[in-house]
């Protein structure tokens, strides 16, 4: 009797990790539930992802549900020179093998974008053509440590994509981050699906071009993009709300947007990938789901 109620409490604390391995349901039923027209699908045993384009306050938006088996290993990053130069997220998506899907990552400083917050050292020159955030690792490799500065972003790590919100720099890279993505302070959007979004922020009342991220668990994902293929966009708050009205996420994060707001997709049977909605603009990273 022991050894049976045992293997019975060992199988009720295996069974979440083994359904987060798994596609959930809401995307196995993705016909059934899609907002607009799937455009776009991806099948393989460790990928796969739908894209449904469809209307949010009259503008062609599109919704991209992604699961991930290892997302460690899974999503990547790609970035252009440090320092020196912005890249057109094709290009940036091409250095990533075996990228299938890929949008637009951290918001950057440059002579266009020059303004950096109050609180980082130096000047805005210092940090021309590097992403905004107090951290910035790539492939492991910290190349920004902005000492007394809380970190506002994601970070990658071999439970997926993390999102922090005024964290001390030394405990997010206790976690040994692989990789980070990040933008405005406040861009961290939902918690727990709750509303975190400042009250008094002027830049999430502007309608605009816009790429955000929900995590549902550490396999599976959901993007908002939103285009100006109309229109002007929708808010930040508009988008928080249709990802608090439709779904339940740990979290939601605001990519960069505007110009640079970009969702590229490969066919499984394909070398190039389709530029699915594209700003226009060079970016300073990337963020790609792989195989």
């Amino acid at each position: 009797m022991r050894r049976l109620l045992c293997l019975i409490l060992c199988l009720l604390f295996a069974l979440p990790a083994a359904l987060a391995e798994e596609p959930a349901a809401f995307f196995d039923d993705a016909e059934a539930q899609k907002f607009g027209k799937i455009t776009r699908t991806y099948d393989s045993p460790t990928l796969k992802y739908t894209i449904d384009k469809f209307l949010l306050d009259r503008e062609i938006c599109y919704l991209t549900r992604v699961w991930v088996k290892e997302p460690g290993r899974q999503i990547r990053k790609a970035t252009s020179s440090w320092k020196n130069n912005v890249r057109p997220p094709d290009e940036l998506f091409r250095k990533i093998e075996g990228a299938a899907l890929g949008i637009n990552g951290s918001g950057f400083v440059s002579p266009i974008y020059p303004w950096i917050p109050e609180d980082y050292p130096g000047t805005n020159e210092d940090y021309y053509y590097t992403p905004l955030g107090s951290i910035t690792v790539t492939d492991g490799e910290v190349l920004r440590n902005l000492e007394g500065v809380a970190y506002y972003g994601l970070t990658l790590d071999e439970d997926g994509l993390q999102m922090y919100v005024d964290a001390d720099n030394e405990e997010v890279l206790a976690t040994d981050p692989l990789q980070t993505w990040s933008f405005y302070t406040g861009c961290p959007t939902l918690r727990d699906n709750e509303d975190i979004l400042p009250a008094e922020w002027e830049f999430a009342d502007h309608r605009a071009s816009r790429t955000m991220i929900g995590r549902v668990d550490r396999n599976h994902y959901l993007i908002l993009t939103v285009t100006q293929e109309r229109g002007k966009g929708i808010t930040l708050r508009r988008g928080a709300a249709f990802f608090r009205e439709n779904f339940r996420t740990e979290w939601v994060y605001n990519l960069d947007g505007g110009k640079s707001s970009a969702l590229l997709s490969r066919k499984r049977d394909k070398k190039r990938a389709v530029t699915v909605f594209h700003g226009g603009a060079s970016i300073v990273d990337i963020m790609a789901f792989t195989e």
